[in-house]
């Protein structure tokens, strides 16, 4: 099983990286626009990016979103964005652990706390594990196996409905949920892989006692064009091709999630390109914002390219709350959106 999971992950690495695999769907973000305030009443050098997870001061409300591990292709991907968010102050996820649950000798292309020792960093499993034969064993192992603050469970229903091999049972996952998250060491976050979480299935995980909501919504990777192009049939890439369009837009379900949970932090993830892109969903809602694709083509070159990628969205996300006078991130979640003409 360790082997063809592993193959599974070499795939998603090599067709993220040579295809097309955008969804059909926008992420919501480019129909918004700030209003510009034109006497903004701050030193730019005065602004302040940081902000407050799960009891940790970050230095910037960026994620580097989970992606992978598992190869030693995946191994390189990952400690070169571990430096790079190490230096920047940022969060970190990693990709499913299950390969290395199920072969040990695996463990080592996650294992990067060693490079980051201060970073806010995810473990991550596949929710629907739990109707495989996963539990809180394995859940803490892979905690364990990164020295984690958090554990991401994500959720691929559709992925794995048109994936080759994929697990389908979803069944009964609510209540297994439940019991992990009273069972593990850290909080729990709940994650979508891009296709949304909308807010009656937000608010029945954090009623199960999930503490942060990862909406990862349509607009960005969608992961049946990647699994369309890792068919080795015909007919199953055209049913995973279908779904190119399918999801809530990531714009979209941050603003509900938040409107209908205030008080529950938020990552928001999907579709966001820039560093307006992250103030964008700062201001609907959202605590951090993630990215993937971009730090998965930069990481794939160079630890320098990721960082420079973190520069350049932080940098922009600084001049756009200069642009709107927004001193700190409470106040640019006062800071006005409007329709794009």
């Amino acid at each position: 099983m360790s082997k063809v999971t592993a193959e599974r992950k070499a795939d998603h690495i090599r067709v993220n990286l040579e295809q097309d695999v955008n969804s059909g769907l926008i992420s919501g973000f480019q129909s918004l626009r700030f209003e510009h305030n034109a006497l903004p009443e701050l030193d730019l050098d005065e602004i302040d990016l940081s902000q407050e997870l799960l009891g940790r001061r970050l230095a910037a409300p960026l994620l580097i979103s989970s992606m992978t591990g598992g190869t030693p292709q995946a191994g390189e991907i990952n400690r070169n964005l571990a430096v790079a968010a190490q230096n920047a102050g940022i969060a970190m996820g990693l990709g499913s652990q299950r390969v290395a649950i199920e072969d040990a000798a695996l463990a080592g292309t996650f294992n990067v706390r060693g490079l980051a020792p201060d970073v806010l960093l995810f473990a991550n499993l596949g929710a629907v594990q739990l109707n495989y034969g996963y539990g809180a064993d394995e859940a803490q192992r892979a905690i364990d196996m990164i020295e984690a603050d958090a554990l991401v469970l994500h959720l691929n229903p559709l992925q794995e409905a048109v994936q080759m091999e994929g697990d389908t049972n979803f069944g009964g996952l609510l209540a297994k949920i439940e019991d992990l998250v009273a069972s593990v060491t850290v909080p729990v976050i709940a994650k979508e892989v891009g296709w949304g979480i909308s807010a009656s299935v937000a608010t029945r995980l954090v009623e199960a006692g999930v503490a942060v909501i990862d909406i990862a919504g349509a607009g960005g990777t969608s992961w049946s064009q990647v699994e369309m192009h890792r068919a080795a049939e015909q007919r199953q890439a055209e049913l995973a091709s279908r779904f190119v369009d399918w999801g809530i837009p990531t714009a979209e379900a941050v603003r509900e999630v938040h409107a209908a949970l205030p008080e529950v932090p938020i990552i928001a993830s999907g579709g966001l390109r820039t560093g307006i892109d992250l103030a964008k969903s700062i201001a609907l809602g959202a605590r951090l914002g993630g990215m993937a694709g971009p730090f998965l083509r930069a990481a794939a070159e160079s630890t320098d390219h990721v960082s420079e990628l973190v520069e350049d969205t932080l940098r922009e996300l600084r001049v756009c709350m200069f642009a709107t006078g927004s001193r700190d991130l409470d106040s640019l979640r006062s800071a006005k959106l409007l329709p794009q003409a």
